[in-house]
């Protein structure tokens, strides 16, 4: 593959210091290193990345050694977080190969063969997201179209969208949260494929679930989100007694009011409110009983 490379210089507003410490400091050791995925598009699109991650051909065990306030983590994925303070870390993994071991069901259990650049930019989830960025040329890296589809304010998966939505299900779920959050269309064979395979959320554990809905709904665009999982009914597969409604549209519209304001939220009020109809019919239904 032959990448395009764009000359970009962010502003260094935008840019987290302690991503460009990170970046900086592998670099020094003498390993490639980029900013990679979700900050680099949304740096693109002229938004405030949340997170910044970090991309290497550095073995997860030697960016350990490096920082000496960080920890490996993960089984399926092996990370490292380097730490800055109780609650901020940036994420760095190293570039994988694609060589991954899967369940039964398809879903990856392990990942851990590590590759080049050109390897790792294939195993990513859409083409916007993989995106690499080198801060020292201040360039853009694009091996698969990311860039174009930016401009055009469309999705498309990378590879088959049938295998990569069996190899990690919650991809289907991304796809909708980033649609909403860019105002991006997705593109028919991740929408067929969404449609026809929904059913593979149920092999996804319940922990991890929880951090994606946590995701999908604290954010200035959950309602939105909300409609697009029931569309492509994806809902029923997170949320199965769940049915919408005005108190549903009411709590997701605040929550994102608050949100945009600055306030608190806490996902355990959104889950109360979902749950809330299917628990008052269900105490309709024993208070009948008791009669």
């Amino acid at each position: 593959m032959k990448p395009i490379r764009q000359s970009v210089k962010f502003d260094k507003k935008f840019l987290d210091k302690d991503a460009l410490k990170v970046v900086n400091t592998i670099h020094k050791a003498g390993f490639e290193v980029y900013l990679v995925g979700g900050c680099v598009r949304d740096l693109l699109l002229g938004l405030e990345p949340k997170d910044f991650d970090v991309a290497t051909n550095a073995k997860p065990e030697q960016v350990h050694k490096l920082f000496k306030r960080s920890r490996l983590i993960g089984r399926r994925f092996r990370l490292v977080h380097v730490m800055f303070s109780a609650r901020k870390f940036i994420e760095v993994a190293t570039f994988r190969s694609g060589q991954v071991q899967t369940a039964k069901s398809g879903v990856i259990v392990r990942d851990n063969c590590y590759g080049n650049l050109e390897d790792d930019v294939v195993r990513r989830d859409f083409n916007i997201n993989a995106l690499y960025y080198d801060i020292h040329k201040h360039e853009v890296i694009d091996y698969v179209g990311g860039l174009k589809d930016l401009e055009a304010k469309e999705i498309h998966i990378i590879g088959e969208a049938k295998l990569r939505f069996s190899e990690d299900p919650v991809r289907m779920i991304r796809a909708v949260r980033f649609g909403e959050k860019l105002g991006a269309k997705l593109s028919d064979e991740v929408k067929d494929c969404i449609l026809d395979q929904a059913s593979l959320l149920s092999n996804i554990s319940p922990a991890r679930l929880y951090e994606e809905c946590i995701k999908l709904f604290h954010n200035e665009y959950g309602f939105g989100v909300y409609e697009q999982l029931e569309k492509y009914g994806l809902l029923k597969h997170l949320f199965k007694q769940t049915h919408k409604n005005d108190f549903i549209k009411k709590a997701l519209l605040n929550t994102s009011a608050r949100i945009k304001q600055n306030k608190p939220v806490t996902p355990v009020f959104l889950f109360a409110v979902f749950l809330w109809q299917a628990q008052n019919e269900r105490f309709v239904i024993i208070k009948k009983k008791q009669r």
